[in-house]
């Protein structure tokens, strides 16, 4: 009986142990920027690049201390008009396909923004990913009109299982 325990003991070890080391998507987030608000904005948005190295997940919201609240958004046309639409049951992310959230298309809303957003200045963004937990990333904020980064200053953060780690 006790040699059985033992046998059962060490194999449940072993699982853990081979477990543990499997590898977990990895997700990075790159270019992120967003622009310059007006001094009586209550609104911004942000902008950036998701890739994950292996299988899929899904972006499905994110935070930031300068606004009151954060929506995944995307573009539509209803009536030859563009409207924003918040985004129902988050972004997808696939590996070997970029997700880009960009002007005009799918974005970041930064809603009841705490102070304007200030070029030079940079503010911190958490996305929530359903699998890979929680990425915070640096965003920069550029001149007003600004349609991309103006460069990655390579340091882009990675996410592992449900933490995320900056380089």
């Amino acid at each position: 009986m006790r040699k059985t325990i033992h046998r059962l003991f060490a194999a449940t070890l072993a699982g853990l142990l081979l477990a543990g080391t499997a590898h977990a998507a990895e997700i990075s987030v790159t270019a992120p920027f967003s622009r310059a608000s007006a001094p009586t904005a209550k609104a911004g948005a942000a902008f950036l690049t998701v890739n994950i190295d292996s299988g899929s997940d899904k972006l499905v919201s994110a935070s930031s201390p300068v606004a009151d609240k954060v929506e995944l958004h995307t573009h539509l046309m209803e009536d030859g008009i563009a409207r924003m639409r918040p985004v129902e049951g988050g972004i997808a992310v696939t590996a070997g396909t970029p997700t880009e959230l960009k002007p005009g298309g799918l974005h970041i809303m930064l809603i009841g923004l705490k102070a304007p957003l200030k070029q030079g200045e940079s503010f911190p963004l958490t996305l929530t990913f359903e699998k890979a937990g929680n990425v915070t990333v640096t965003v920069p904020v550029q001149g007003p009109g600004a349609r991309a980064a103006e460069h990655d200053h390579g340091d882009h953060d990675h996410g592992k299982g449900h933490e995320g780690h900056q380089h």
